[in-house]
């Protein structure tokens, strides 16, 4: 039997308290993700650090910063290695996102061949058309210590000189995944990036003090879309586990007391 009108406006409240909170919450991860690009752009694009205005600037790099290739700033496909006879989390291309750093592994593979990364690295994509589309991702979810592995068609970066964040927003950067655009060949439809581009890209290395500043402004940014994208998830899965309850009767809401939101509340009225 079909839930009655007015069991299908208390399974419709349920459902969209669940659809408002994971709304509010990519939002929220959105706008956190934008607020560290921007702290990003300003100190080290702009050059907007603090105390900048005090800064001696000789061929555009401030005095004190020193001039360094990617590649000598950031380890790329650090080695690793996993026991072929067990279980890791595994990460395929699809899912990474195209528009935030957050992904979370969906299965586990026996150990292979593969990129291997663990939390804090990022991970880049190197065909196309991931790298045109802006696919990425920060490592965050795996446990202490643990090695997660995934597509060849990712290349690993992991902090030596700039911190994870740094490394992040800076891979994000239009001229960073340009300068990786310029670099690749192969067939038409599968080109890849050539891993020697990153000994052509320059960036401007700050002293130590500065650094510190701004993963002290920006890492707990990182950790709250952690910690968002975590009860995202969990509200996802609570809500489509319940569907079929409510939609089947096997979980009763006639006795239930719902609070419905101001939008249907309008909607009945207007009934």
């Amino acid at each position: 039997m079909s839930p009655d009108h007015d069991e299908q406006k208390k399974i419709a409240a349920i459902l969209s308290a669940y659809d408002d909170l994971i709304e509010n919450n990519r939002r929220r991860i959105a706008l956190l993700e934008k607020m560290a690009e921007e702290i990003y752009r300003e100190w080290f694009v702009r050059m907007r650090f603090p105390g900048h205005e005090q800064a001696k600037f000789v061929k555009g790099v401030p005095e004190g910063w020193s001039l360094k290739r990617f590649s000598d700033a950031v380890q790329i496909n650090p080695a690793e290695r996993l026991r072929k006879d067990e279980y890791h989390p595994f990460v395929g291309m699809e899912n990474l996102s195209l528009n935030s750093m957050y992904f979370r592994s969906k299965e586990s593979r026996l150990g292979g061949s593969g990129s291997k990364f663990r939390n804090g690295d990022i991970l880049f994509p190197r065909i196309t058309p991931s790298l045109e589309n802006g696919k990425r991702g920060f490592v965050m979810t795996l446990q202490p210590g643990e090695i997660g592995f995934g597509s060849t068609e990712f290349i690993v970066f992991r902090e030596k000189e700039l911190s994870p964040e740094h490394i992040y927003l800076l891979s994000c950067s239009p001229d960073f995944r340009k300068h990786a655009e310029l670099s690749m060949s192969g067939a038409s439809g599968r080109q890849r990036v050539s891993e020697d581009c990153f000994s052509f890209f320059l960036i401007a290395i700050p002293p130590m003090e500065i650094r510190d500043r701004f993963v002290a402004f920006v890492r707990p940014m990182f950790d709250e879309i952690k910690v968002l994208a975590e009860q995202m998830g969990q509200c996802v899965r609570m809500r489509d586990a319940l569907l079929p309850r409510l939609i089947s009767g096997k979980l009763n809401v006639e006795t239930l007391d719902i609070h419905f939101p101001p939008s249907m509340e309008e909607s009945a009225h207007e009934v």
